[in-house]
């Protein structure tokens, strides 16, 4: 289906560009709501499966609270409000760091990393739906248009 077809719109993009920038926005917004239904069931907001993410990636050591920020893949989440919902979902822990009194360090439970292995199972599901609709090529060819367009390569 295409994008305007919809969002129902009848009348031609101005330019390319145009239409590129709505799609992207659209297929985004999709996506996003889309993955909000995988953690409903349990219990997660998409901000708060991707501090546990973050925090398995660096398992068994410590993040900061400052190093979750700068790792978000939304930039408007506030990590420290987001570690303390975890925190009293015994998904993660929060200590004191030992060498900088100011700053904090959070580590994944292992209730935390029990709980994404069983997202995992469902987002093994995403990745078939991918494969039916883009190939392996096309993924890597999307995926390096994003980041140019994005400005990183």
């Amino acid at each position: 289906m295409s994008i305007e077809t919809d969002i129902k719109q009848t009348t031609p993009f101005k330019t390319p560009y145009q239409r590129v920038m709505v799609n992207l926005m659209f297929t985004s917004n999709w996506l996003v709501d889309s993955q909000s239904q995988v953690m409903k069931p349990f219990g997660l907001t998409l901000q708060q499966y991707n501090v546990l993410r973050i925090l398995r990636g660096q398992y068994p050591n410590p993040v900061k609270v400052s190093d979750i920020t700068e790792r978000m893949l939304d930039k408007m989440s506030n990590a420290s409000r987001l570690v303390d919902k975890l925190v009293a979902k015994k998904h993660v822990l929060r200590t004191e760091c030992p060498s900088d009194r100011r700053a904090v360090d959070v580590v994944i439970t292992e209730p935390g990393l029990t709980l994404l292995k069983k997202i995992d199972v469902h987002l093994n599901e995403w990745d078939e739906i991918m494969r039916s609709k883009l190939s392996e090529e096309e993924a890597v060819s999307l995926s390096q248009l994003l980041d140019r367009l994005r400005g990183s390569v």
